[in-house]
Parts: C-alpha cells; structure tokens; sequence
C-alpha cells in the first residue's frame, strides 16, 4: 500500500513510529518532523554542534528501535516520550563528557527537571545491546532462537512451547542451555 505525501502528512507521530516498523522508509518522516528542535535542545545541554548531533543520532535510533514500547497514554504526547528519550542520551552523553573532563560542569536549574528518574530507566544503553546481539549470533541458530523468542521479542514459554511444538519442559530446557551458552559467549567477548 503506497501513500502520497499528503496522506503522510495526516499521519500523527505515533501512527508513523507504528507503521515504520513494516515500512522503515516512514520513520524518515518522524527525522523530518523532529530533528530541529532535537538538535537546537542537545545544543543547549552539550554545548557542541558534534555532540549534539551525536545525541540526535541515538535518541532517533532508540525512538526506532524501541517503538513497540511506545503506547500512548493520557495526558502525555508522543513529543514528551520522544523528548524524554532525546534527554536521556544526551544527559548520559554530558555525563560522559564531564567525566572526560575531569570534572562535572554545573547544570542550570531547568536541566535538573529534565534528568531521568533512575527508577523509570527503561531504555537499555545501545553499546550494551550490541554486545547482547554479537553474543547472540555466537550461538547456535536453535539456542540464538529460544533466546529471542523469550527475552526480545518477550514470549511467555507456554507461547513458545505453543509455537514451537514443544513441551513447557523441553523449552524450559533449551533456554536453561540456551542461557548458559550466552553467558559464555558474552563472558568471552569480555575476558579474551
């Protein structure tokens, strides 16, 4: 199904977060939508136009790669769960950056209400998640799989014994093993 540009341009953010997920090319319109005023906000928190960019770069990848955990809820636009993630990356990202410098600069007073709650921290950190991926792919397809199916895509084991027609034993067994593998593989990447 093709849109024109019109028809895209009646589509609210989350319609279009929802749809890049079958169709990537529209999450374009989201960059389109969004960039400026990311950009001119990580401006006003890292000071440098790289680092900034930097931070807009991340914040549109988490917002991508998390956008099955967006749901709309009242009194909350989509712009605030956007923002927040923009937020996010850029305060770790400044953070980062103090820690470079030897020394933590001040932040203004707006800032303070921005930080993120530790106790809401939902999103993962994308180094983490590429080191989780590359251990994955270390692993054998069936173990790589049930691993997957339980802990990404968060399918409860009588889905996957459903699904793979197993039995609840069989698959508590293979992710027993198949998590073992993990550790092995992920403790490897860490400690060779």
């Amino acid at each position: 199904m093709s849109f024109s540009t019109t028809d895209l341009n009646v589509l609210t953010d989350a319609e279009v977060l929802a749809r890049s997920q079958k169709d990537p090319g529209l999450f374009a319109l989201l960059v389109h939508r969004y960039e400026a005023a990311f950009l001119r906000r990580a401006r006003t928190i890292l000071k440098s136009p790289e680092d900034a960019e930097e931070a807009v770069q991340d914040a549109f990848t988490k917002m991508y790669l998390y956008a099955d955990k967006y749901h709309a809820q009242e009194g909350a636009s989509f712009s605030s769960w956007a923002y927040t993630i923009l937020n996010r990356v850029a305060y770790t990202k400044y953070r980062a950056k103090s820690a470079e410098w030897g020394k933590r600069a001040e932040l203004l007073p707006e800032h303070y209400e921005s930080l993120p709650d530790a106790r809401a921290e939902f999103l993962e950190d994308l180094s983490v998640r590429n080191e989780v991926i590359s251990a994955l792919a270390k692993l054998p397809e069936a173990a790589a799989k049930i691993l997957r199916l339980q802990f990404i895509e968060g399918k409860s084991q009588e889905e996957i014994a459903q699904a793979e027609r197993l039995s609840i034993p069989a698959v508590k067994t293979r992710v027993h093993r198949a998590k073992k593998l993990f550790k092995q593989a992920y403790d490897e990447q860490h400690y060779d």
